[in-house]
């Protein structure tokens, strides 16, 4: 390890070790004690979230001051991050193009979508000055009660969410914006959000390798320069009782050996409850650069990261990290900042109408109906459905800006209730009632699968014998679960776009898309 015996040595030291970091914070400019950290342990990198952005000219000015900040304390520049999934996960502001969501753009059919959602954020994101995109999802969504992946992922067939990866790698390196995919060795087959529990996935590394791996393999050998550790436990793979973010079996052995990866290595934030609560998030810093991740996120709370930085700098001084190790990942993360960690913003980029006509576009083409038909809406249609809400931790905030009944009246008239996310029985009569003397039904339902007072509702209106029709705002499992009769239409995302496409199929426009996964 690099000597600590002058304050100059001591500097450089915390420079080295600060580019291995990458915090966030609240709120829509810099705090001062986030800018001190900064000063104090010469952190390299930011991550940033829908806290922190307010549109597309403000969030270009806060990256502009924290480009400032960084290269003044450290001489290099940032990596400024961000988590612009598309659908459930999108960061930026509604002046920007946030593009739909994996499933949605797997539902169109066409390889070539997951491309052109790719380039049109990273052209948004060179607009703004945001350098470095964790995403896409990689997951292959093999468990249909998954509470954190769902619809982030491009389906269930491993194959296919590898051929998209390849396009989604190719389109942001057109663009010139950083990458990465994420979670590996893979997040699809759990039940358990990994923000709020530990999962654990028991399978031996063979059956990884057929479904899990492949998408990673896909996006390896077509460049990808970044990829996202999980806080899963594989104990047939790492018996040390660790997930894979802390394990050098998975991340060195695995990722780096079996695979040939050699770009960065991110971790998934540490302060998420399966690191946090089991391990604490301080310990699990430094176990995760010991076991050779690159760059490593405590996202939010302030005494957590001065606890963590402090942390890797008192490992560093009692000589716990491997010099080769550690001058090879500074290395890596300076070689990515020195082709990638553009400064400058784009602003023409951000906001074109051919953009925001694509984005529109892919949602229209997304949108699927099993039973080949759907209902006609008009002024005698009663239209139900919950709020949109925040299904975990890595999505949007909550909001009810869009509820799905109300805006669906707006645009044919007819009567509306906005349900609870799982009415009960008085929710479920109270809603049979307000139905009565309609010409036809049509209800949302948002993870019906989970919140299944929205599938005895929808149950309940069926037995009216009234033309009905349920669109599934997230994801499809829902429709599986419905009884006979139903017309059932899948359409990926919660967001404006998804709702307008939705609102042109109950006009008696057409819709093509494919269905992704198996119900």
């Amino acid at each position: 390890m690099v000597s600590i015996d002058t304050n100059k040595e001591k500097n450089m030291n915390r420079i080295l070790l600060g580019q291995r970091l990458a915090f966030g914070f609240e709120g829509a400019c810099i705090p001062e004690n986030f800018a001190a950290l900064v000063r104090e342990y010469k952190i390299g990198n930011v991550i940033l979230f829908r806290r922190n952005i307010e549109n597309n000219d403000q969030l270009r000015r806060l990256c502009r001051e924290l480009q400032s900040l960084i290269i003044a304390e450290t001489g290099h520049p940032a990596f400024i991050t961000i988590d612009q999934e598309g659908g459930m996960v999108t960061r930026l502001a509604p002046d920007a193009v946030n593009v739909p969501g994996n499933m949605a753009i797997a539902a169109t059919g066409r390889i070539d979508d997951a491309y052109t959602a790719a380039s049109i954020t990273a052209r948004q994101l060179r607009g703004v000055g945001v350098n470095f995109n964790l995403a896409p999802v990689l997951d292959v969504n093999s468990n249909r009660r998954n509470p954190v992946i769902g619809v982030r992922s491009f389906g269930d067939d491993a194959a296919r969410v590898a051929a998209l990866a390849r396009e989604a790698v190719r389109g942001y390196a057109d663009a010139g914006v950083l990458c990465c995919g994420k979670h590996f060795p893979g997040h699809g087959d759990t039940a358990v959000d990994s923000h709020l529990g530990l999962p654990c996935i028991d399978k031996p590394l063979a059956e990884l390798e057929e479904t899990e791996l492949l998408p990673f393999r896909a996006a390896i050998e077509s460049g990808i320069p970044a990829i996202m550790s999980s806080h899963i436990l594989f104990p047939q793979i790492e018996k040390e009782n660790v997930p894979a973010t802390m394990s050098a079996t998975i991340m060195r052995g695995i990722l780096r050996g079996r695979l040939g990866f050699n770009g960065l290595t991110l971790s998934d934030c540490m302060v998420m409850d399966a690191i946090r609560k089991h391990y604490g998030t301080a310990d699990g810093v430094v176990t995760a650069l010991r076991a050779g991740v690159d760059i490593v996120f405590v996202s939010s709370d302030i005494d957590l990261q001065r606890e963590s930085a402090a942390a890797v700098l008192a490992a560093a001084e009692r000589g716990e990290f491997d010099e080769t190790d550690m001058a090879e990942s500074v290395d890596r993360i300076l070689s990515a900042k020195a082709k990638y960690a553009f400064t400058d913003t784009e602003p023409e980029l951000c906001g074109r109408p051919e953009d925001f006509a694509a984005a529109r576009d892919i949602s229209r083409r997304a949108i699927t109906a099993l039973d080949g038909a759907v209902s006609r809406a008009d002024e005698n249609t009663f239209f139900c459905g919950c709020a949109d809400y925040r299904v975990t931790q890595a999505a949007n905030d909550s909001t009810d800006s869009l509820p799905f009944a109300e805006y669906m009246h707006r645009r044919f008239g007819g009567r509306y209730v906005t349900c609870p996310l799982d009415p009960d029985a008085p929710d479920i009569a109270r809603i049979v009632e307000s139905a009565k003397g309609c010409g036809s039904i049509i209800m949302s339902t948002c993870n019906a699968h989970i919140y299944e007072g929205q599938l005895a509702l929808a149950r309940a209106l069926a037995a009216s014998g009234h033309d009905m029709t349920v669109a599934a705002l997230r994801n499809p499992y829902d429709l599986a679960m419905l009884p006979r009769g139903i017309y059932r239409v899948a359409a990926w995302d919660y967001t404006a776009d998804s709702l307008a496409a939705l609102s042109e199929v109950f006009s008696g426009g057409e819709c093509g898309g494919v269905m992704p996964v198996r119900l």
